[in-house]
């Protein structure tokens, strides 16, 4: 079975202005699009496809502040998107995101869903890619953690994932807040992100839940990652 994909990025109570947000958001959005060409033509949701299609969406702080300001809330300090790109009814991906919030019980997040198959997903589902897609996450949003995973493999080790709430992937964003990553097994690599935090990428290759070889060492990592206090919960945002 051909495993599907998400790149998430979470933060907590970090109240912000619909302003704010949406500046946050055309950042990501321009980021997003020079990971990959497919990336650059957005749409809102609509009732079916062909109507989706024709509701394009260019993502900058203009359109964002207006569809903030339109879009009926969660709650009063939330502002949310949801928008998608593909040229047919089985190739497509989208983005999540809901930013602003006060709510030291809910997170924060901006999820992509990348291509699931065909040509792009091939081109798109790769370390390379998917590294810089959580780096555009990390330089936009800011978050505190930040996750590629399939979803085969959290649901294989969901009982690990659930009472922490944070999650050893293929690609993993910690900020500096949560700490410094210590020095981990190869083939894992380490790279910082300007000031804001660390990536790291588990194999070069695409990971799956169904190599053992990858399985054997996310486990070995997940053990130095936790006991390095980087896989505790998410925290409210520290004030000022």
């Amino acid at each position: 079975m051909r495993e599907t994909y998400y790149a998430g990025s979470y933060w907590l109570a970090r109240p912000e202005s619909a302003q704010a947000c949406a500046q946050r958001a055309e950042r990501f959005f321009h980021l997003l699009g020079r990971c990959d060409p497919a990336w650059t033509r957005w749409c809102e949701t609509a009732g079916s496809f062909e109507e989706a299609r024709k509701r394009q969406f260019v993502p900058n702080t203009e359109h964002f502040q207006k569809l903030f300001g339109t879009q009926k809330k969660k709650g009063d300090d939330e502002f949310s998107f949801h928008l998608w790109t593909g040229d047919s009814q089985e190739e497509t991906s989208g983005v999540d995101g809901a930013c602003g919030s006060a709510d030291a019980s809910l997170p924060s997040n901006c999820v992509l869903r990348p291509y699931k198959w065909g040509p792009i997903a091939e081109r798109v589902l790769t370390a390379p890619v998917l590294a810089e897609v959580l780096r555009a996450m990390a330089l936009a949003w800011e978050p505190e953690w930040g996750v590629v995973a399939s979803h085969q493999y959290d649901d294989l080790v969901s009982e690990q994932v659930m009472p922490a709430g944070t999650s050893v992937g293929w690609v993993m964003y910690f900020s500096r807040l949560r700490g410094a990553v210590p020095p981990l097994p190869a083939p894992a690599r380490i790279e910082l992100v300007g000031d804001k935090g660390t990536l790291v990428t588990l194999t070069p290759e695409q990971f799956t839940s169904s190599t053992p070889e990858h399985v054997a060492l996310a486990a070995r990592v997940h053990e130095l990652l936790d006991r390095a206090g980087l896989l505790r919960p998410l925290q409210p945002w520290p004030a000022g």
